[in-house]
């Protein structure tokens, strides 16, 4: 007997999921990038993991940001052109790179690289220039020397490095973590430094460039932060070129919890933690609202994810890959598209090796995590409108707040209905009763997948067994048009009705 409903609207649309959503993150700290995207130093090989790029290239990423993180705030990009025997080789304040735990960069791998990267996998780059310790001429330059098409030294630069025509970076993010490593500022002075940099990076779309660029400030979770910062970049007579298309958070969760060592209890808690994420969209979306009421300016979460405390800096923030940590993504993702009205973007905590990465290394192979194959199963989503549901679910008490065991999110494109739906509760299984507003499916249109059937929520991926962590058929039933489904402890579903 079903114990979990969920009704999907199909006539009620939020917005269009952009495919951003999916975005992901890349940061010049442990073997994220030396070792696990770029050949390291010591290596035979130099240029791009073949087996890496293969992995991101199946996953279709829509965006991907480089190079930081609090890297960003301490990197010069110039430092990073040109012949790679040439480039100096700097300290990296914040971060050890390797696993010899060294606190330089080699800058081996730039801005061609990265940008190199980005068109073999088909993916727009976000590139973070340096607002903590750079100056609004730098950021304009390193605009002009990937986007214009002129007669300039820099644009003249590029093509002797090797790329004639314009990348065409569209993302710009300005800063990084400013109320933090990008230079503990107040929000009123992050406001200032903004503006500076907006006015000189902005102006290059008018006159340089034939395509607009999209600007990002770095927002915070305290959200009086972000309220202020509003407040005091809107008080400027900018008249009708607002310098603001998007306003980012960071959130991760997990930093008290080592999942091989948690229990049931600390599952749940977890995951609730990883659910505070609608809080923290809604409250910045409130702060745009009431501050910035005419401009539409976008959420992005261009950090997020688990971050446990296995991931320290001498360890290069490397964690186990857990069915947990899967499970919490897809949830964080239902939650992505239910604000797919205010949120534009996001970028999870990192791409290879560090973090919630979705690719792991060793020096001879690479792997899909739990969390690349929770991306896999979303990725119809992208690009359709999605629509509201109402979920009735059993809960639990966290403590702090009812965990709800059954998430779920639904999307709309022509002749088809994409429906995914967790089973956070990591103990029991629950039978699933899905209604289709206006709809009355037949078995011939409905397929299902599950994720996770068979592995418990502290089961960490390895080269050996990663495989097993694929998709598998979901048996759904269909009784007078209502589609049944029975989902085990901890796992990720995913209905499609054509």
């Amino acid at each position: 007997m079903a114990d979990a409903r969920i009704a999907v609207h199909t006539e009620a649309t939020i917005d269009r999921i952009a495919p951003e959503v999916h975005g992901h993150f890349a940061e010049h700290l442990g073997r994220c990038i030396y070792g696990g995207i770029w050949h390291s130093d010591s290596a035979e090989e130099e240029g791009l993991r073949e087996d890496t790029v293969s992995l991101l290239d199946d996953l279709d990423l829509p965006v991907l940001r480089w190079p930081g993180g609090c890297f960003a705030d301490d990197y010069h990009w110039e430092d990073g052109v040109g012949p790679r025997e040439e480039r100096p080789r700097r300290r990296n304040l914040f971060w050890a790179q390797g696993p010899e735990e060294t606190p330089e960069e080699s800058n081996a791998f730039g801005t061609d690289e990265f940008l190199a990267l980005c068109e073999r996998i088909g993916t727009e780059p976000y590139l973070a220039a340096n607002v903590g310790s750079g100056d609004p001429q730098e950021a304009t330059d390193w605009v002009e020397y990937c986007n214009y098409d002129g007669d300039t030294e820099l644009a003249d630069r590029r093509r002797q490095n090797g790329h004639d025509e314009p990348y065409g970076v569209t993302y710009w993010g300005l800063g990084n973590e400013n109320w933090g490593c990008g230079g503990r500022m107040t929000p009123e002075q992050y406001a200032r430094e903004y503006r500076r940099f907006a006015t000189y990076v902005g102006t290059t779309d008018n006159l340089l460039l034939d395509h607009d660029l999209e600007l990002i400030a770095c927002g915070y979770e305290g959200h009086e932060w972000n309220r202020r910062f509003l407040e005091e970049v809107s008080g400027a007579p900018w008249g009708q070129a607002f310098p603001l298309d998007h306003l980012t958070l960071h959130h991760y969760y997990g930093r008290t919890m080592t999942v091989s060592e948690a229990d049931e209890r600390q599952y749940d808690e977890f995951l609730a933690e990883a659910l505070e994420m609608e809080h923290h969209i809604e409250r910045m979306a409130a702060a745009i609202d009431a501050v910035a009421t005419t401009r539409d300016i976008g959420v992005i979460v261009d950090e997020w994810g688990s971050w446990h405390p296995e991931a320290t800096a001498e360890s290069g923030l490397e964690q186990p890959g857990t069915v947990l940590d899967g499970l919490s993504a897809a949830a964080v993702l239902d939650v992505f598209n239910d604000h797919s009205d205010v949120v534009t973007m996001t970028n999870i905590a990192q791409t290879v090796n560090v973090l919630q990465c979705l690719v792991e290394t060793d020096e001879n192979d690479a792997w899909a995590r739990p969390t690349y194959r929770v991306f896999d199963l979303y990725a119809p989503h992208k690009g359709n409108d999605a629509v509201r549901t109402s979920v009735s679910a059993p809960t639990r008490d966290t403590g702090d707040d009812d965990l709800e065991l059954i998430r779920g999110s639904a999307s709309i494109t022509e002749g088809e209905t994409y429906i995914t739906v967790t089973n956070l509760d990591c103990i029991d299984e629950h039978t699933v009763e899905i209604e289709i507003e206006g709809d009355t499916p037949d078995e011939a249109d409905v397929s299902g997948k599950v994720l996770f059937a068979e592995q418990a929520p502290d089961l960490a991926v390895t080269a050996d067994n990663a495989d097993e962590f694929v998709a598998t058929e979901l048996t759904v039933s269909i009784t007078d048009g209502t589609l049944t489904a029975e989902l085990p402890p901890s796992t990720v579903a995913a209905i499609s009705i054509r």
